[in-house]
Order: structure tokens, then C-alpha cells, then sequence
């Protein structure tokens, strides 16, 4: 089987963590919501997304289109799966999926419509990232976990509770597994070094280390090759990033290629306990949450200095550099440098100068392909930058 994951509108309202890849990119869980759909139904997948992203994210031949914004459930794949050529499963106005020759949402409404009823995950705004992590996280790890048995951990760890998974090559010595209250999954070749504790749900990807006397709490994932420490709590990280120092991260989400200076920190709870507020990419204004608790969003290729800190319900748009003493805004640009201070522009030469030793670092290329869309996102975000 081949699916294609389309953007719907959710692109736009995800942004700045969508600006450098389509929706069904996201990491949430433990994988990617385009790797989830895949693994459901056993099926390649491509990508309906925008034109300048293509190039990395191409589509595919195929006739089962799926929103890329959805999250996939035994109750979803069964509707999803059962579909006819012609006919479009739908939740009132929002189109789940459809069968048809070509992708063209212009045209779904002369397809057969097909209503679903029951409750699912949808990822419309950054925030849903983190909120819905826990329940994500579950799920894929019983995706992942079925039928299969796990490896052992070294003798020098403690464990509580035995909803732990371990795969091959992965290590720890001298710490705390708490999956009591949740599962714990620990990926390919991944570390957790001496004296971390770690409070299920949790998910260290691929590739991934977790520095000692790290502590972990509930509804977290490190994605793929990444390396944490300090205080971690219900947050995402994508993958091929680092938070390797003590300090908080807490009720957030952090893209590819970012970094977090060491003792640098976030609040996620307002002093007056109001709801937060989140810079809005479409309205141009900051959005009602409707959340108590919400930190940082990171996009990709973000970075701070040490020290840094965030107020609650901050956004870093693609390629910010942020540093210096004192609290910056609560929205800073895409290709912003500065911090409270005032903010200039992050030359994309010197933010290209800068990426090239970090992919070097972990010997992958930082090619045209990734320059091309960076240099679209510096386009299309110059209108944020009022400097």
C-alpha cells in the first residue's frame, strides 16, 4: 500500500515549527505522525505539502490521501482502510481522508461522503504538541512494543514497575525507571548515563543520550540523536538537538538542529496563574491557549547562550538566536539575533556559515536542498521582522 499525508489548514496554524516541513512531519509520541500512518498500514508514504518543500518531502503515486494533521487510531484505520474509490471519510466539514486518482481537495466535495463520529487526535497548533504527547506516546509504544521482547538493562539500575521497553544497542547504568504511571521507551544505541531519574511516559529515540543526574518527568520525548540533562518535563524534542546542561524545559516543544545553553530556562506558569497566551503566525497576535501551563516553542535551528531566560509561552521562530541578560519578548522573529536587548537580523550567510559545522558534526550534509527551503522561510517570515 502508498498514502499520501496531505497539509490542510493546520500548516499555517502550526507555524514556525511547519516553515521548514509538512505537518505529517511532526514528531509526536515517539514517531513522526507520517511514520505512525505508515506503520499502521504497513505502506510507503510521501507528502502533499507546499511547493517549496516538495523537493525534500515529494509525494508519492497514490490513491489513499490521508490528513497529515490527524493521528491514527485502531478506530480511524479500520474506517480509513474500508473506503472505496470515490468516497471521503470526514469529521463534519474536516476531511480525515480520502480515496480518489489524484490529490485535489477542490474536488472532494463530489466524492461519497462518509461521516466519523468518534473521538480522535488532531495536531491544529503548536501547543496541541505537547498536551497530546502523553496520549500519543502510549499508543506508539504498544505500536511498537507488540510481539516483541524487549532487552535487558543493566543490574545497577532500579526499576518501578516493569512497562519498559529496550532496544537493541541501548545502555544505562546507576539510575531510576518509574513506569508506574507510564511506559518508558528507550530506542536504538540510546544512553541514559549514571544517576538519572526518569518518570514514565518517556521516550529517548534513536541515537539519543541522556546526561547523568538528568531528571525526567511524565509525557516527554528526546527524538533522535539528541543529548539532554537538567530538568525536563512534558516536552517534545525533535530530534538532532541538545539541552545538555542543567536548567528547566518544561510544557514545550523543540525542533531539529536547535541548542540550549547550559542553566538556561523557561517558565510555563504565569505569576498570576492566567491563561497563556501564544504568538499567533495568522493573526498576526497572540492567541488564548486556553492552557495554565505552557513554556517554549523552538523552531528548527534555534539556539540561546547560556542563561537565557524564556517567560512563559514564548515562540522562537526558525533560525532565532537568542542571548544576553534578562527576559526577551515572548515572540522573537524567525532569523532574529539578540535577545532582550533589541534583536537584529540573523544573516542567512552567517546562519548558513553556522549550520554547515553543525551538520558536519554529525557528518550529514548541509546541502542545497536545506538551503533552498531556508532561504524560502527567510522570504516568507521578513514581515515579522520589525527590528
Amino acid at each position: 500500500m502508498t498514502i499520501n499525508l496531505f497539509d490542510d489548514s493546520s500548516w499555517e496554524s502550526l507555524r514556525p515549527l511547519t516553515f521548514t516541513r509538512p505537518v505529517a512531519d511532526l514528531r509526536i509520541g515517539i514517531l513522526t505522525i507520517a511514520e505512525k500512518w505508515a506503520k499502521y498500514f504497513d505502506a510507503d508514504f510521501g507528502f502533499n505539502t507546499q511547493d517549496y518543500l516538495s523537493v525534500k518531502y515529494p509525494s508519492i503515486n497514490a490513491n489513499l490521501f490521508i490528513n497529515g494533521s490527524v493521528c491514527p487510531d485502531d478506530g480511524l484505520l479500520n474506517e480509513i482502510n474500508g473506503l472505496n474509490h470515490g468516497e471521503v471519510l470526514l469529521a463534519e466539514d474536516l476531511i480525515i481522508a480520502f480515496n480518489a486518482d489524484s490529490f485535489d481537495l477542490a474536488a472532494v466535495n463530489t466524492l461519497k461522503p462518509i461521516q466519523y463520529s468518534n473521538q480522535f487526535i488532531k495536531i491544529t497548533y503548536p501547543d496541541d504538541i505537547f498536551t497530546h504527547n502523553g496520549a500519543e506516546l502510549r499508543k506508539d509504544f504498544e505500536l511498537l512494543t507488540k510481539g516483541r521482547t524487549s532487552i535487558n538493562l543493566s543490574s545497577t539500575n532500579t526499576f518501578l514497575g516493569d512497562n519498559i521497553f529496550v532496544e537493541e544497542g541501548a545502555t544505562a547504568e546507576c539510575s531510576v525507571f518509574n513506569s508506574l504511571q507510564g511506559p518508558i521507551y528507550l530506542g536504538k544505541n540510546s544512553q541514559v548515563w549514571e544517576s538519572s531519574n526518569i518518570r514514565g511516559s518517556f521516550a529517548l529515540c534513536e541515537g539519543s543520550s541522556v546526561k547523568m543526574g538528568s531528571k525526567i518527568y511524565p509525557n516527554t520525548t528526546i527524538g533522535p540523536h539528541s543529548r539532554v540533562g537538567g530538568e525536563i518535563n512534558n516536552a517534545v524534542i525533535w530530534g538532532y538537538s541538545s539541552k545538555g546542561h542543567e536548567g528547566y524545559l518544561g510544557n514545550a516543544v523543540m525542533g531539529q538542529w536547535c541548542n540550549i545553553g547550559a542553566d538556561s530556562n523557561n517558565s510555563n506558569l504565569k505569576n498570576n496563574y492566567a491563561d497563556v497566551r501564544l504568538w499567533d503566525y495568522n493573526e498576526q497576535s497572540f492567541r488564548k491557549t486556553g492552557l495554565q501551563f505552557c513554556g517554549l516553542i523552538m523552531a528548527d535551528h534555534a539556539k540561546c547562550g547560556i542563561n537565557t531566560m524564556f517567560n512563559t509561552g514564548t515562540v522562537a521562530g526558525v533560525s532565532a538566536n537568542i542571548f544576553g541578560a534578562g527576559f526577551p519578548r515572548n515572540f522573537i522573529p524567525d532569523f532574529a539575533w539578540g535577545g532582550a536587548h533589541g534583536f537584529e537580523v540573523y544573516s542567512i550567510t552567517k546562519m548558513f556559515e553556522t549550520a554547515e559545522k553543525v551538520y558536519a558534526r554529525r557528518d550529514l550534509p548541509f546541502n542545497e536542498i536545506e538551503k533552498d527551503i531556508l532561504n524560502k522561510v527567510f522570504e516568507l517570515t521578513q514581515e515579522f521582522r520589525r527590528f
